[in-house]
């Protein structure tokens, strides 16, 4: 009967075993055992390399037609859900409210990580319904809840809403702008924004560098020798891209103290400027609610005798505020840097380029205290200095300057 079987119909036969799964293969081979092998598990087992005990247990289930149930999933020990039936409930009630129902255990659960370890301690407590021999180990404590769905996830951020229903029309507003501005000669379009905060220090910033040996930082970014707040101001038109460094904080008197400082070294650049239209974000320091910046922004624009247009983008959308790609630039300049010093800082950012143009580099040296806010009624007169858009109120302000009356 062998020499009836050539090698091609044997591999034939194993490849049709394989694809079948259970009760299905074991009649299949009991059936080629039958035909090809006299009946025998045992040449079946030297032919086709089947188990000869599962090909008898197939010739079985072929003679009588009752297929066996194995019941694989019966095997094994049993969960500990299952030799304790109120586990999983008692594990539910600790930790479903986020830890502030104790059922009826004699410690509260409220300010406690909801650990394996913890979960077991809790249980332990309640000796009327669970002794020590009967609770699992901590590890499989852990497993349960696992189990039950209580896995350990991160603490995940509020999403921000991508649109409001101004954002269609605030772009439309800032596009009309800006075709305003360069069709106006006497106006000047720039993009201002502040970038995190940088900290000095050996540390590393993720970046790569070339050379015969990696730089060596420290092995953790903590406690940094000080931080510099970066503040942005990009012309437009001719890509001059101006960097403030502060070590102080960023407050509306620092974002308009570096605008003062640009305007006095550039306004001989533009003495032909009457008019400066400034797009930004809506941090909360030059917001057009905030009062302190408001009140700074009036006292820059009549010192400087210019009527400043400020154009907001829509919110969750400063990604399209000209400045924010020179930030990009500048982070994928120095990323593979150690900024452990003020002066390697301004070094590093003055050798990066925007559009083929250099920085302006400058250093702020100014404390600013934070929360720094005017009443109402000191607001008031600043207030009705502002044209607000009947549209767009929060996000299209003008200042005009104090135009001084002829004597």
């Amino acid at each position: 009967m062998f020499a009836e079987l050539t090698t091609r119909m044997i591999r034939t036969i194993q490849d049709a075993a394989k694809r079948l799964t259970g009760a299905a293969r074991r009649k299949f081979e009991a059936q080629v055992a039958v035909d090809y092998c006299q009946g025998s598990p045992r040449k079946a087992e030297t032919i086709f390399g089947w188990g000869r005990v599962t090909v008898q247990t197939g010739l079985d289930e072929l003679q009588t037609g009752i297929p066996r149930n194995h019941r694989h999933s019966d095997r094994g020990r049993r969960k500990a859900e299952d030799k304790l039936p109120q586990l999983e409930e008692d594990i539910r009630r600790l930790l479903e409210p986020q830890s502030q129902i104790d059922p009826k255990f004699q410690s509260t659960f409220l300010f406690t990580r909801a650990t394996g370890q913890a979960v077991w301690e809790a249980l332990r407590l309640n000796r009327d319904v669970y002794s020590p021999e009967d609770l699992p180990s901590v590890r499989t404590m852990r497993r349960v809840m696992n189990r039950s769905g209580f896995r350990l996830r991160r603490v995940q951020k509020a999403k921000p809403a991508k649109k409001i229903p101004e954002t269609d029309a605030l772009f439309e507003h800032v596009g009309r702008a800006h075709l305003r501005s360069d069709q106006e000669d006497d106006c000047l379009r720039i993009s201002i924004d502040a970038k995190a905060k940088v900290k000095l220090g050996d540390f590393s910033r993720g970046g790569k560098s070339r050379g015969s040996q990696p730089k060596k930082a420290c092995d953790h970014d903590m406690g940094p020798e000080a931080l510099l707040v970066p503040f942005g101001i990009l012309e437009t038109e001719i890509a001059q891209f101006m960097v403030v460094f502060g070590r102080s904080r960023e407050t509306s008197d620092f974002i308009v103290d570096c605008l003062q400082l640009w305007w006095d070294e550039r306004k001989a650049v533009y003495s032909h400027i009457r008019k400066l239209q400034i797009d930004l974000d809506n941090g909360p320091e030059l917001a057009s609610n905030r009062t302190q910046f408001i009140k700074r922004m009036i006292q820059f624009a009549d010192q400087a005798g210019l009527t400043i247009e400020l154009v907001y983008y829509p919110p969750y959308h400063s990604k399209y505020n000209s400045v924010e790609r020179c930030w990009g630039i500048l982070e994928q300049h120095w990323n593979g840097a150690i900024l452990d010093s003020l002066d390697t800082v301004l070094a590093w950012t003055r050798s990066m380029t925007w559009k083929g143009v250099s920085p302006l580099v400058r250093f702020l040296d100014k404390t600013y205290e934070k929360g720094v806010r005017l009443s109402k009624k000191a607001f008031r007169s600043f207030s009705d200095r502002l044209k607000r858009s009947k549209l767009l109120p929060k996000w299209s302000v003008t200042i005009g300057p104090l135009v001084a009356e002829p004597s």
